[in-house]
């Protein structure tokens, strides 16, 4: 059975370790609720330095092309900041789903989606 891309975003605390712990988390949730998790925090770190502006503009750069290819974007953890809330404008702009691991999606300001 092909399971369905869905992209998953959070508001990552910039530690590392943490990071990576969390969104394996995630992705463990998101693959049984049936769908294959793409998250860019899992791997983007191992091979691109994010302090070298060309690498952090990269790692965007890929990170929206995957989402662009994405089904569903899973919006992560209990907070919206500012690259969660760009990732949920492309998605709205491309028409992909947004959702929770809940189902229930509220960004301040924008409503229930």
């Amino acid at each position: 059975m092909k399971r369905p891309l869905a992209y998953v975003t959070a508001p990552w605390r910039g530690d590392p370790v943490a990071d990576m712990e969390q969104a394996a988390h995630y992705c463990r949730v998101v693959y049984d609720a049936g769908y294959s998790p793409i998250c860019p925090v899992l791997y983007l770190s191992l091979f691109l330095d994010d302090g070298v502006p060309e690498e952090h503009k990269s790692g965007i750069d890929m990170g929206r092309d995957l989402l662009r290819r994405s089904r569903v974007l899973v919006v992560c953890g209990s907070r919206v900041n500012e690259a969660v809330k760009n990732d949920i404008a492309v998605a709205q702009r491309l028409g992909i789903t947004a959702t929770t691991l809940d189902g229930i999606l509220t960004v301040k300001g924008q409503g229930r989606r």
